[in-house]
Order: C-alpha cells, then sequence, then structure tokens
C-alpha cells in the first residue's frame, strides 16, 4: 500500500508540478488537492486490485520499470489517465500552490 500510494504522489507530483504559482482560488488548498488526490487513489486502489500484474509492476519494480510496462500495456495507461482526470481538472482550473509532496509530508506527520 505504501508503494502505491508513493507512485500515486509520484504521479500527482509530476502533474502538479507544471503548475504556475499564484493565488489560490476555491479548491485549490490543500484539502482540495487532499480531496481530489483521495479519490484518485481510491479509484486507482480498486483499479489495481482488478489488475494483478499491474499492480504486480508497481509494487516490484522501479519508476523505469513501471513507465515500461504501461507503454506496453497502453490501454491501462488510458484506463489509469481517466481515473487521474480529477488531478488534471485540479492543474487546468486553477494555480495550484499546494502540491502532492506537501500532502505526502502531511500524511507522513500524522503517521509518526
Amino acid at each position: 500500500m505504501i508503494k502505491t500510494l508513493t507512485a500515486i504522489a509520484i504521479a500527482g507530483a509530476a502533474i502538479a508540478s507544471s503548475m504556475p504559482i499564484a493565488t489560490a482560488e476555491p479548491g485549490c488548498t490543500a484539502s482540495g488537492l487532499s480531496s481530489a488526490l483521495g479519490q484518485v487513489a481510491s479509484s486507482t486502489g480498486a483499479w489495481l486490485s482488478a489488475h494483478p500484474e499491474a499492480e504486480a509492476a508497481v509494487n516490484t519494480a522501479d519508476e523505469n520499470a513501471i513507465r515500461t510496462y504501461f507503454a506496453t500495456h497502453q490501454g491501462e495507461w488510458r484506463e489509469l489517465q481517466g481515473i487521474a482526470s480529477p488531478l488534471r481538472s485540479l492543474r487546468q482550473s486553477c494555480p495550484q500552490q499546494v502540491s502532492p509532496g506537501d500532502v505526502a509530508r502531511l500524511y507522513d506527520a500524522m503517521a509518526s
């Protein structure tokens, strides 16, 4: 589960890293990002449970091997892109100030 959350955080960080920094709009906050990440994480967890080969690739591989797996399983990648749409919508609708890494640090602090 930690690797899955890490993979989600990596994906979210990649999505959010290109966001310009500006004044936050509604939903462009840690709570808005946490809600979007929660929705994506839950859906990704269910999807991975239904796709054991993809889950095995995420659980046992480094980032390059994960990219290779999904490059050869493009239909699965498109499904995951659909799951990630709330994060893309957030990126497109507001200049995000908070990153998935910020939220992950909060979760790490809460777990300590």
